[in-house]
């Protein structure tokens, strides 16, 4: 793991949670595995790892759904919650802190996600390629790949200059920033609550669908399909995110 790199920073991920983690996006998250599930074809009781799973949106609703699952995140403090929420529910997770770059367990997984724009927080371009190698040694013959993130698209077709957001107690004003030739969206975060005010920077790179579709055959991926959201649909000027599928070939 890189020190320097922002992501690491866990008092980021604690302090920004009520932002990043509301009771919609909770509420999203069966819908969201729903169609995921139509989109592969994966049925229970496959093995599902959850790369970057935060506090366990996605893992839970696979858990009660009666896969076995696996998540992996840099963040220790969201991996406690999961595991709480999971204890809460009777449910079984295992959940592993560590960088997704770091993580091998090859061949053992029918399903691999990386949701809710997780992808692309590197510094260097290449260890997004990386990540995506490591993600095909660590899926069994035929196994897929689900990557939601921010496309190059919609963030032009999107694209604010920032916005304001009250949860939780705390008032978040995001500030973003383009980068290079589109090459990345910046993002200025700073929230204040009872007299508290945190303040970050960070930088995510984007693709559009085209480069991502190159990204993933280079790792060795096929049968990539490219849609605006996990239900499914097109990618087009409607679409909501950028949503990759890609399986194993063998």
């Amino acid at each position: 793991m890189e020190p320097t790199e922002w992501f690491a920073d866990e008092t980021f991920w604690e302090a920004f949670a009520p932002f990043m983690f509301d009771d919609t996006r909770w509420m999203l998250a069966e819908t969201e595995v729903e169609g995921i599930c139509r989109l592969t074809g994966i049925e229970a009781p496959a093995e599902v790892l959850d790369l970057c799973c935060g506090v366990g949106r996605h893992s839970l609703v696979f858990a009660r759904k009666g896969f076995r699952v696996t998540g992996v995140d840099i963040t220790a403090s969201y991996l406690e919650a999961a595991r709480e929420s999971a204890m809460a529910e009777g449910l079984e997770l295992t959940l592993i802190h560590a960088d997704a770059r770091r993580f091998a367990q090859p061949g053992s997984f029918a399903l691999c996600v990386n949701l809710g724009a997780s992808f692309g927080y590197f510094s260097d371009p290449n260890e997004d390629l990386a990540l995506l190698r490591r993600c095909r040694k660590n899926l069994a013959p035929r196994g897929f790949l689900v990557l939601e993130t921010i496309g190059k698209e919609t963030a032009a077709r999107s694209f604010v200059p920032e916005e304001y957001i009250v949860r939780d107690g705390w008032e978040v004003r995001a500030q973003y920033s383009i980068v290079g030739e589109w090459e990345k969206l910046g993002n200025r975060w700073t929230a204040r609550k009872d007299g508290t005010t945190i303040e970050r920077q960070f930088e995510i790179r984007l693709y559009s669908a085209l480069e991502l579709r190159m990204l993933l055959s280079r790792a060795g991926f096929g049968n990539i399909r490219i849609f605006g959201n996990l239900a499914g649909s097109p990618y087009d000027q409607d679409a909501d995110m950028l949503v990759a599928t890609a399986q194993v070939q063998g």
